[in-house]
């Protein structure tokens, strides 16, 4: 056997060492996870102390009916029109009973001039609330009336901050009376490149690094206040009692969606099932017990401008410590190397039978980093091992190597000549 070539072995180890440098090669491996998180299965984790509550889907109505009802007028521009201020502050009346530690809106709560009499119900209920959390956007527009010096940073950031989302103004917001009772959280999702598992936990608002909806809401859970938390954009961000929570150079977290499956999730009316019960004394005792000190996160799925669901797997993420890990690059560079240097045996190996080892390696290999995935949440690279792997099939198919006995034959001497004059 033939050694392979060190030229050979030098020029794929340097060009799969540009290539883990390419931000486009990340965003390719980022669909190959996409792929894992969706056939992977979940994990044996205990429950996490999310409540997921979704308002305005109603199971007893006619999906095409509720469909209907969630979709609000063209002239409304507010995330949280589709539902009235009544319907929010009867969730609140009800989930206040059962001691939740936070209550988050992720729609940011704008209604019509005709529903501003009902805001006033909502209010009362609001200034209940000890944690209330309410979303905001923030805008690349200055607007110099907006209260910009009532957002708090964070003093303790070091790292580059040139890669975070900036912004110079407040868009969307709640009115000025529900500012004054909650907590302000911001909920801008880039509009461009959102891999779909990828959630924002900082912004760069005029010069200052501000948290996002996300980090908000784990504050509040913990207690945490902004001058306790220690940031290295790119790296972590450390919260009290070591707590970790590992961000890339834009300030975001990789979530895995799976973790939102140890969360509750329940709808609206069954949230006042469960307080009319209590109040009866005929629910369970584990009823009440099931959202006390949660996060208790209100949503509106059915409505068309409603965020994606990915605050709440966020939150479940940092609760239950699942953070997603890649496997070290060096890997990469490794499964290169033994590719090259298996490249003369592949062009010795018959077409056919090369082929089938392929479609056997990437199943097995897809097997492998599902396994892993589920059990460590280690997710393995699939699009530079795996491109490799065929690119040298497809060389060697398209330059088979020579059969040696076909060129011993060719290059043996011929056999000696009979004399003649000896016969």
């Amino acid at each position: 056997m033939q050694r392979p070539s060190p030229w050979l072995l030098l020029v794929v180890l340097l060009l799969g060492i540009v290539l883990l440098r390419e931000a486009r090669l990340a965003q390719a491996e980022e669909v190959f996870l996409r792929w894992l998180l969706q056939h992977s299965q979940s994990s044996n984790a205990p429950p996490v102390p999310l409540t997921v509550v979704e308002i305005g889907r109603d199971p007893l109505m006619d999906p095409k009916s509720a469909q209907e009802a969630a979709v609000p007028p063209p002239q409304q521009s507010g995330s949280g029109a589709a539902i009235s201020p009544l319907e929010f502050a009867l969730f609140l009346q009800s989930v206040l009973d059962f001691q939740p530690s936070v209550i988050a809106f992720e729609n940011i709560l704008k209604w019509r001039e005709r529903d501003k009499d009902q805001e006033q119900v909502f209010l009362d209920q609001a200034m209940r609330v000890p944690k209330l959390l309410l979303a905001s956007e923030l805008s690349g527009t200055v607007d110099p009336d907006a209260p910009w010096g009532d957002i708090r940073g964070f003093p303790q950031v070091s790292g580059k901050r040139g890669d975070l989302a900036a912004f110079s103004g407040i868009g969307r917001q709640p009115t000025e009376d529900l500012r004054l009772v909650s907590t302000g959280g911001f909920v801008n999702l880039p509009d461009e490149g959102n891999s779909g598992i990828r959630v924002p936990m900082l912004f760069l608002y005029r010069g200052e690094v501000v948290p996002s909806f996300t980090l908000q809401a784990i504050l509040l859970w913990l207690g945490v206040t902004p001058a306790e938390v220690k940031i290295e954009i790119g790296s972590h961000i450390l919260l009290p009692q070591n707590r970790k929570i590992p961000i890339d150079r834009e300030g975001t977290l990789l979530v895995d969606p799976t973790a939102l499956n140890h969360a509750r999730r329940m709808t609206l009316n069954e949230l006042l099932l469960a307080a009319q019960q209590r109040d009866t004394g005929k629910g369970a005792p584990s009823e009440g017990g099931a959202i006390r000190n949660h996060v208790v996160l209100a949503r509106a799925p059915a409505n068309p401008l409603s965020p994606p669901d990915l605050f709440a797997a966020a939150i479940a993420t940092i609760q239950g410590n699942r953070y997603l890990r890649r496997i070290t690059p060096v890997f990469d560079c490794v499964v290169l190397l033994l590719v090259a240097a298996c490249f003369r045996t592949f062009r010795k190996v018959k077409q056919v039978d090369l082929v089938l080892s392929g479609i056997a390696f990437t199943a097995a290999y897809c097997l492998v980093a599902l396994g892993i995935l589920s059990r460590w949440h280690l997710w393995l690279p699939g699009v530079l091992p795996l491109s490799a792997v065929w690119i040298f099939i497809l060389a060697a198919l398209l330059f088979p190597h020579k059969d040696d006995d076909a060129r011993a034959a060719a290059t043996a001497s011929p056999p000696p000549v009979a004399d003649e004059r000896s016969t």
